[in-house]
């Protein structure tokens, strides 16, 4: 492992083609990313950190600034059949999807394999602890990567996240085989791999106003144009979206829609800025189109609330599925959430507890559960027993 501060990252295209000739030889590579998005729509890619073995070699380290040079040709290895180790890797699949225009064919994720140890969402440098005995460097996961040159502890806090990943999975792997749960972890690995990790669709954009459930008739709709305008001129102009236009102003927007710019200039929210004309007329535009929104065309949230009639059933659910991680020593939010449950009970809906390992470890007990076969009881130490309903009532 590299115990020593590496070099300064590779700044130089053909020491970095060399690198990716490299990395095609690997049958795996570790990869992490730094990243900035403070003040920017899209995810600003800041600096790349990669490890692989060669052979029965020593695990290798690079750290590639993207500010240099042009990392696409990374494309070849996510396309190639090694698989990609990384550590939460949802933000680091979006970026890698937005600068390299794919995500890798194979993903291990220590993160989520590691929940099915009984490990809840845990940090790189508690799993390198508990796994390795390791600890990692310190250092100040604030700073800010764009600045050159990196200083010697950015350097080595940055190879740290990478140089110790294959290892950790190794670990993890071992662990997992012998509890047969290696199958249930790739699955779910490789659901994260599929799932969609570009921008947001512009019309769903209005769920994430505070009151978005709470709006009614016309509103709905306005809200829904307005949020959706905001969102592509926010990718357009690459800037935050509340920087295009705050939250307050577009709920100001939904429960009184202006007509003229005279008005929309005195929407709350609005004080002190000023949209340039052809902005502002497009603003007013998405406002008619969202007036006018046919109910067919709106795009409403999720129910957040499970309906009263499976209020009951998933709250009974739910007890048991906290019990059953414990038992089981799994991550309860992988198991299931209360949406999960409450789709699963629902007739003709889809949840993903209808499949796969999901559905092998918790479908018929909760079958038998809301069914009236099985019951709850405790067992004796705090703990909570599922066993086959006797059909007795208690004796009062």
């Amino acid at each position: 492992m590299a115990d020593e501060v590496p070099a300064a990252p590779i700044d130089d295209q053909r020491d970095f083609d060399e690198l990716i000739d490299r990395l095609g030889q690997a049958d795996r590579y570790a990869l992490d990313t730094e990243f900035h998005r403070e003040r920017t729509y899209w995810p600003a890619l800041a600096l790349l950190q990669i490890s692989w073995r060669s052979g029965e070699g020593p695990t290798e380290v690079a750290l590639v600034d993207p500010l240099a040079v042009d990392v696409t040709g990374l494309c070849s290895v996510l396309a190639g059949e090694a698989t990609m180790v990384a550590h939460a890797a949802e933000q680091d699949l979006e970026i890698l999807e937005r600068v390299c225009g794919q995500v890798p064919g194979r993903l291990f994720d220590t993160q989520v394999a590691a929940g099915f140890a009984g490990h809840s969402s845990p940090g790189l440098g508690s799993l390198t602890q508990a796994y390795l005995g390791r600890e990692l460097a310190k250092g100040d996961r604030l700073t800010d990567w764009r600045v050159r040159p990196l200083t010697e502890s950015q350097v080595a806090y940055a190879a740290a996240d990478v140089d110790h990943l294959l290892d950790l999975a190794d670990r993890i792997i071992d662990e997992l085989e012998g509890r047969g749960r290696r199958q249930w972890a790739e699955e779910e690995c490789e659901s994260l791999r599929r799932r969609p990790h570009g921008a947001p669709d512009p019309r769903k954009a209005w769920w994430k106003l505070r009151d978005a459930r709470s709006l009614k008739g016309s509103a709905r709709g306005v809200a829904q144009e307005v949020a959706a305008w905001r969102e592509r001129r926010a990718q357009t102009l690459d800037q935050p979206v509340r920087a295009v236009l705050p939250d307050l102003a577009l709920q100001a927007i939904a429960h009184r829609p202006p007509t003229t710019a005279a008005a929309l200039q005195r929407i709350r929210g609005m004080e002190g800025r000023r949209l340039k004309p052809a902005a502002e007329a497009e603003l007013l535009e998405a406002v008619e189109r969202g007036r006018a929104l046919p109910v067919s065309e709106l795009v409403p949230p999720p129910a957040d609330d499970v309906p009263k009639e499976l209020r009951a059933p998933v709250a009974l659910v739910m007890a048991w599925i906290a019990q059953l991680a414990r038992d089981e020593h799994i991550d309860a939010s992988l198991l299931a959430t209360r949406s999960d449950v409450a789709s699963f009970l629902r007739p003709g809906s889809s949840s993903r507890l209808a499949e796969g390992w999901r559905h092998e470890l918790v479908a018929a007990p909760i079958r038998g559960l809301v069914e009236g076969r099985a019951a709850l009881s405790f067992d004796g130490s705090g703990g909570l027993l599922l066993e086959q309903r006797s059909g007795q009532p208690f004796p009062g």
